[in-house]
């Protein structure tokens, strides 16, 4: 929407603040600035769900809330970190004297300003007109955004950092956002670590190990958290990041403790109690797990930071603890989702492993074995991801795990592992998908092996100077599996050798034609659906969200 500094006519508020006198006196004044429209919220859940479901032009938002375990950081972060706050709108936050050393730390990253109480009337119009320039200023590189013209933007930006013009560092870090976005990490990194140069500022540094972690140097990207996680224990965008990159590496008990620490620095941060819940569910801790799943689903469910896996989850934890009403909620609540988003097949697709959990809990053992069949037919499809992948095994585990088989079903748990075993941390998350039923995991484990022993024979005939041999190789067995790492094994050795393999363009063509259907390129594997990188901003193209992969974020 066009913001004009001056006319707020047809401009709408909303003013959050739970002391009466305070949130009219931030009424009264915005109405006589002539803001067309304001609405008041006493609650932040209250103000959470006018947020979720309604664009407003400004938040004024207080700080302290007292009696409720969040902030209004707290609500600001979590609308920022699951794309709910549009760039159009300006966010100031309101604060005493006692925090705010906390509230301007955070200005430069989260807000659009703050006001400290007590505050005249020309004081907040000062803030709202520096904000609302600061909307037209950057106007050019939030249209290029809006027609999805990201290289256009990302190069706008640069223009705006190299000449310290005006808002240059906002500028600078929407640039690296947008150069991560189109997959240019390293030079996301090398801006990231120029703007480290020029002022530091903790989200810069966190932007340098997204930058690592997305061109694979996982390793220097942890090194880079934990430096930064010492200096300011409170940062909990920094233990997202951290948690992704141990996710990364297979360290599940680490990225779970991780997790754990970015929750009790948010507790009303749903999506982080989504992260936790299922990073504790794939360690094996199930009864923990269950009860943050639980809570989050009660806290969460008409959220739209809301992710059905961890209904689906909760779901499978209580048909183990064989607690019937605790399924049939689950099943309500996915009935709930449903009508929220009958056009979603992500939603449908959750829901059918639950009803299939439904029948196996009611003994319809015959009902829950068409249901698996069905779904096997689907494995090698492309749409059939890894989620699809972890919730079939677990599934099929929980059968198993009542003495319940198809005979065709150890062919399908190979299937899935050699399609799908692509590093050792995905193979651990298969495995623990399937982890009441242990012969399945092991096969899941043994499938990653016979991956390994591909990869390895298509590398030795390459290095002995059959570069044509190996990537030959590497797409028969890619074909055969739709393994994304022998397919992208072969696009880096063609890569490589383009000049010496004869005919080098038919394998070109091969390879990219399994690249383009099965996604090995882009396809990175998140906890639930993928939200906003850790540390990001939210960019909004042509009225969508623009999302950059993320892992366990």
């Amino acid at each position: 929407m066009e913001l004009s500094t001056d006319d707020l006519s047809a401009s709408q508020a909303l003013v959050i603040d739970s002391n009466p006198t305070s949130r009219s006196i931030l009424v009264s004044q915005l109405r006589d600035f002539g803001m067309g429209t304001v609405v008041q919220c006493t609650r932040l859940v209250d103000a959470r769900r006018q947020l979720e479901y309604r664009s407003f032009d400004v938040v004024l938002c207080e700080h302290h809330f007292s009696g409720e375990a969040s902030s209004g950081q707290d609500l600001l972060d979590d609308l920022r970190r699951n794309q709910l706050l549009p760039f159009s709108t300006v966010f100031i936050m309101v604060t005493g004297e006692a925090t705010y050393a906390k509230v301007a730390e955070a200005a430069e990253s989260a807000l659009d300003g703050y006001l400290l109480k007590p505050h005249k009337a020309a004081q907040l119009g000062e803030r709202l007109r520096q904000a609302r320039i600061r909307k037209i200023s950057l106007g050019n590189i939030f249209a290029a955004i809006e027609a999805e013209d990201f290289e256009g933007a990302a190069s706008l930006c640069l223009q705006r950092f190299e000449a310290r013009g005006l808002f240059w560092l906002y500028a600078a870090r929407v640039g690296a956002e947008l150069l991560l976005r189109i997959g240019k990490a390293v030079e996301a990194q090398v801006l990231y670590e120029a703007i480290v140069a020029a002022k530091t500022l903790p989200w810069a540094r966190l932007g340098v190990a997204r930058s690592l972690l997305d061109s694979g140097q996982t390793a220097m990207a942890v090194n880079t958290l934990e430096n930064l996680v010492s200096e300011d224990p409170s940062y909990a965008d920094a233990y997202d990041v951290m948690g992704r990159a141990q996710f990364d590496l297979g360290k599940f008990d680490q990225a779970m403790l991780t997790y754990r620490m970015a929750s009790e620095l948010t507790p009303a941060s749903i999506s982080r109690l989504q992260n936790l819940g299922m990073m504790t569910y794939y360690t094996g801790d199930r009864k923990e797990a269950e009860k943050i799943l639980d809570r989050t689903a009660r806290i969460g469910l008409d959220s739209k930071m809301f992710d059905c896996q961890v209904l689906l989850l909760l779901a499978f934890a209580r048909l183990e603890n064989d607690d019937r009403k605790g399924l049939q909620r689950c099943r309500d609540d996915f009935a709930r989702l449903l009508e929220k988003h009958p056009g979603s097949l992500r939603h449908r697709r959750l829901a059918a492993i639950v009803e299939a959990l439904s029948l196996i809990q009611q003994h319809q053992f015959a009902q829950a074995l068409d249901a698996v069949r069905a779904m096997i037919k689907t494995v090698r499809t492309p749409e059939f991801d890894f989620e699809s992948a972890a919730n079939l095994m677990a599934l099929m585990a929980q059968l198993a795990n009542k003495a319940i088989q198809l005979d065709e079903v150890e062919a399908v748990v190979d299937t899935v592992g050699m399609r799908f075993c692509t590093s050792r941390a995905l193979t651990e998350l298969l495995a623990g998908s399937a982890a009441v039923h242990e012969p399945y995991a092991e096969r899941i484990r043994s499938a990653q092996t016979q991956i390994l022993k591909l990869t390895e024979h298509a590398m030795s005939l390459s290095i002995g100077g059959d570069p044509k041999a190996a990537v030959k190789n590497l797409i028969f067995h890619g074909n055969a599996t739709l393994n994304g790492k022998l397919i992208e094994t072969a696009y880096l050795v063609l890569n490589r050798y383009t000049a010496k393999i004869p005919d080098a363009q038919s394998l070109i063509d091969m390879v990219q034609d399994l690249r383009g259907r099965f996604a090995t390129s882009t396809n990175k594997v998140s906890l639930g659906e993928p939200k906003r990188q850790a540390g990001g901003l939210m960019l909004r193209t042509g009225g969508a969200v623009t999302k950059t992969s993320t892992v366990a974020t």
